[in-house]
């Protein structure tokens, strides 16, 4: 990775500290608390018998972690990984309360590099990742790498829509009044500036489904919302590698 990379993820890092006690709240009122629904599609995709080991990647606060854990069964397990320690920490805290919290484990490290052994997992997911990885190629390598012939990559994430008058009215709202709601509500403008920035920059969907398959999955589906603003991605490891 170069230096570039690292010092981005770096500065990427220090911001989700600084937001971490603001994350969750603001994630459901941007969202118009549409976010539960968009984790809830992307638990359904990934999870087959609910006996599956899984690794959630840029788990943060542990939200899609948790409503994974609702669905496991005795054998199932959830590692979180992300790279801000404040975001852990409310993870963990958040375990302390949770009934189920023995099916869910928290390790700090980098989406590029994950600590884990090869054919480690049954299930790889993402929540709202994508757009803060320095190196999407590699990110898809590793998943690759982690998981089981036959594992699943699943990720959902935000994109620019499609052009049209839900893509001018969802810029008028994403780009210029929720960085402003994000300023107030967690006192950090250039923060929730950046996510936006994120958005408008971010490769189209359909260039996330070539780089999982030139990294080896097979099967790459896309399920769409909000007229594409935010996007599912799913990618099977083939049963013989």
């Amino acid at each position: 990775m170069s230096n570039l990379a690292n010092t981005r993820d770096q500065s990427v890092q220090k911001m989700f500290d600084r937001i971490a006690w603001r994350y969750d709240l603001l994630n459901h009122v941007i969202s118009l608390r549409l976010d539960k629904r968009w984790r809830t599609e992307t638990i359904a995709a990934l999870l087959r018998d609910g006996n599956e080991i899984v690794l959630d990647v840029g788990t943060g606060t542990g939200d899609l972690t948790f409503a994974a854990a609702k669905h496991l069964k005795r054998h199932g397990c959830i590692f979180g990984l992300d790279f801000s320690f404040q975001m852990l920490s409310l993870a963990r805290a958040k375990r302390n309360r949770a009934v189920n919290g023995a099916q869910t484990q928290f390790l700090q490290g980098s989406a590029l590099a994950p600590p884990f052994r090869d054919r480690s997992f049954d299930g790889v997911m993402t929540a709202f990742v994508l757009r803060n990885i320095s190196d999407l190629g590699l990110f898809f390598e590793q998943a690759y790498r982690l998981l089981k012939p036959g594992g699943r990559l699943v990720s959902l994430d935000m994109f620019p829509p499609a052009e049209g008058l839900f893509s001018s009215l969802y810029g008028m709202y994403f780009h210029r009044l929720m960085p402003r709601i994000g300023g107030f509500l967690a006192r950090d403008l250039q923060a929730y500036k950046y996510l936006s920035d994120t958005v408008r920059n971010f490769d189209p969907p359909e260039k996330i489904v070539g780089l999982m398959q030139d990294c080896g999955f097979q099967a790459v589906t896309m399920r769409r919302f909000l007229r594409g603003a935010v996007c599912l991605h799913i990618a099977d490891k083939p049963n013989s590698h």
